[in-house]
């Protein structure tokens, strides 16, 4: 029988009160313990409050290697209720007024989802579901809705029970989203959400230590060094790290390509996240902006995007065919009716051409001074969502300094960039797919971890816009048969209940957050232990790049201000393209040859030395073929580089170190109709 809505409000009115008075008159253990008591257990849970439904200890301490243990998720979004205007993620993920007020829907999703907009783009129909969160959750959270809650903290707690150990928490915003969406209740600039966001966070902190007993006793602690995440780990809770995924970060937006910031503004930008406690952050995301052009989204949620880069930036994108085998995604040509009709009259999406399909934008040179002041700030880069002309040119920075700290967070990178992730010491996670398919490529990349001995990550992206695995069937093969262990043995997993709802990885998919444990033995049913075990080796591998990025110092320059000698120099009445140019520590001036190509430029570092690593930074006149020779008396040279296939940017040159006094790069066939031309040259001694 159809219940009219103010009779159906009645019903759960009268389940919420009934639900609450069993709780009090039955005076049973905090929901998730069953009795089972421990330090795990907090002594003053709200109630009524959502089960863990997971028993036994949580795993403490590190193996007989001295490695932590547990799972990371590299990727997710505890607070994005808080950003994008506070209306577009309904519910939040905790609240002092306890799980009704936390898990309820936004107002104008009443009474029955009509205007819950943002679906109309994101999952397709009409939007329409039943509203009502807590107790009966008839339809949300779900694995397709992309508008309502899944981080309720008591769901992250059941996957911190279920073996994960650390957490990266995105402060997530878009001021373009954020200024078309209907429904708002606060400003619509990016940093003052990922303050908001910050602090809640750091309230969320401070929410589950007043369960505990006071401040630094509960199990969600949020680190800002890795030695601090690894006693955190050592202790059995979780390690929470801030990262930042913005489209605009320290209001480096871009209107008709020019850039809004400057670089007082990066930095100021950058101390003041560090200061927030942000070790990890995205510089670009979505929209192209003053810093970088972004890597595409496909289909309907493309071409919708494509419109927020118009309305942000003035232009939609633009794409040029590859110069590599890397490419960015299918650009989206699916119509999104409802995104374009924000459009002005006569403005329209363009097509593009099938064979261009990298974003012609990439890292700016504003964007090249923020990638150096995160490697100054030990911080680390997520090259997700850069362009592949962004993301090779922060390789190349990153390659020239052995800087380690390059996330790949949830599947946004071109895949056959893993491995220079792994080279540098970085890490690699996957978006939280379907059992099948994480495992597929899991293994598919398993040969490389097992080459550089690293565990794997994933990003689930919750409350992102993404989607999240579906229903398998009960009765699919590798189907999850509850309940069942943690990864470690040590605990029990059941399904999970929340109120009047019990969630099934089988029937439900990864609805919330708390069903993380499933779809991790999910993983394990339908790919196997090995998947798993690289999954439990992933905290260890996440601050290992950590620690390893905070220890990391800038290489002395051997060739800073050295005496440069070179077989030409191109004659200009206003300009010198001397040889010394390429040495005086200033990109803005350069060394340039004749035209032809057997040129060569020799730098004289005034003491012999070890020398095992050689930066050259191209202007657009660049090498095709060279060779680098050293010697130690400047008469007989010695072979140490070389290669054919040059395409200019930044070239770091590696080799076994050699005693060398004297370093000449030797050109052999330029890669275009100019001569050779360095804005600078370093030396190192590894």
């Amino acid at each position: 029988m159809t219940q009219l809505p103010h009779q159906r409000r009645g019903f759960v009115a009268l389940l919420a009160a009934l639900l609450t008075l069993a709780t009090l008159v039955l005076a049973a253990p905090a929901p998730g313990a069953q009795g089972d008591q421990g330090w795990w257990n907090p002594t003053a849970r709200p109630s009524p409050d959502s089960q863990i439904g997971v028993t036994g200890e949580p795993f403490r301490g590190t193996d007989a290697q001295g490695h932590v243990r547990g799972f990371v998720d590299a990727h997710d979004h505890i607070m994005a209720n808080e950003g994008f205007g506070g209306r577009l993620i309904c519910g939040q993920s905790f609240s002092p007024a306890g799980i009704a007020d936390a898990l309820k829907d936004c107002p104008e999703h009443y009474p029955d989802g009509s205007l819950a907009i943002f679906d109309f783009v994101t999952k397709g129909g009409d939007g329409k579901h039943d509203p009502v969160g807590w107790p009966t959750f008839a339809d949300w959270p779900a694995h397709d809705s992309l508008t309502h809650q899944q981080n309720y903290y008591a769901w992250i707690e059941r996957a911190w029970r279920g073996g994960q150990r650390v957490l990266v928490n995105d402060l997530v915003t878009n001021g373009v989203i954020c200024s078309v969406y209907f429904f708002k209740d606060r400003s619509c600039d990016e940093m003052t959400a990922i303050r908001l966001e910050a602090q809640k966070t750091y309230e969320l902190q401070s929410y589950i230590d007043s369960m505990y007993g006071g401040p630094g006793k509960g199990w969600f602690r949020i680190v800002t060094d890795s030695a601090q995440a690894r006693s955190v780990v050592a202790q059995g809770k979780l390690a929470v790290v801030l990262g930042v995924e913005t489209s605009e970060p320290f209001g480096c937006k871009q209107i008709l390509d020019v850039p809004q910031c400057s670089k007082a503004d990066i930095d100021r930008g950058l101390d003041e996240l560090y200061g927030l406690g942000v070790r990890s952050m995205f510089l670009c995301h979505k929209f192209d902006n003053a810093l970088c052009g972004v890597r595409f989204d496909e289909g309907a949620l493309g071409t919708a995007i494509n419109v927020g880069q118009f309305l942000s930036t003035g232009t939609f994108w633009q794409t040029e065919k590859c110069t590599g085998p890397q490419h960015d995604n299918p650009i989206g040509l699916a119509p999104a009716l409802a995104a374009q009709a924000q459009l002005p009259p006569g403005v329209t999406v363009p097509a593009y051409a099938g064979d261009a399909q990298c974003n012609s934008r990439g890292l700016t040179e504003l964007g090249e001074y923020a990638v150096r002041g995160m490697m100054q700030r030990r911080m680390m880069l997520e090259v997700d969502h850069m362009s592949v002309k962004a993301a090779g040119r922060s390789f190349d920075i990153m390659e020239s300094e052995s800087y380690p700290g390059v996330i790949s967070s949830h599947s946004w990178m071109d895949l056959d960039w893993i491995e220079r992730v792994y080279r540098l010491g970085g890490f690699v996670a996957q978006y939280m797919n379907g059992a099948e398919a994480f495992s597929n490529e899991a293994k598919r990349t398993d040969a490389l971890r097992d080459k550089y001995h690293v565990g794997y990550g994933y990003g689930t992206d919750m409350n992102g816009v993404g989607g999240w695995p579906g229903p398998r069937g009960a009765d699919a093969p590798g189907a999850v048969q509850y309940p069942f262990r943690t990864a470690d043995g040590g605990s029990l997993v059941d399904r999970q209940t929340t109120g009047a709802r019990t969630w099934d990885i089988n029937t439900d998919g990864a609805a919330h957050y708390g069903l993380v444990p499933d779809w991790l033995e999910s993983i394990r049913k339908v790919g196997g232990q090995d998947v798993l075990d690289d999954l439990f080796r992933g905290a260890e591998s996440y601050l290992t790049t950590w620690g390893a990025s905070e220890q990391h110092r800038a290489a002395v320059n051997l060739a800073a201000g050295a005496s440069a000698t070179a077989g030409s120099a191109e004659w200009n009445p206003f300009t010198s393209y001397a040889a010394g140019r390429a040495v005086d520590g200033d990109r803005g001036t350069r060394w340039a040859s004749d035209w032809n190509d057997n040129q060569w430029l020799q730098l004289d570092l005034g003491s012999t030395g070890l020398v095992g690593r050689v930066i050259l930074d191209w202007e657009r006149a660049y090498g095709r073929a060279y060779r680098i020779e050293v010697s130690t008396d400047g008469t007989n040279w010695r072979q140490v580089w070389s290669t054919t296939t040059g395409d200019g940017g930044l070239d770091t040159a590696l080799f076994t170190p050699v005693p060398a006094r004297y370093v000449r790069i030797q050109g052999v066939q330029r890669g275009t109709q100019w001569g050779y031309s360095l804005y600078e040259v370093g030396v190192h001694s590894s």
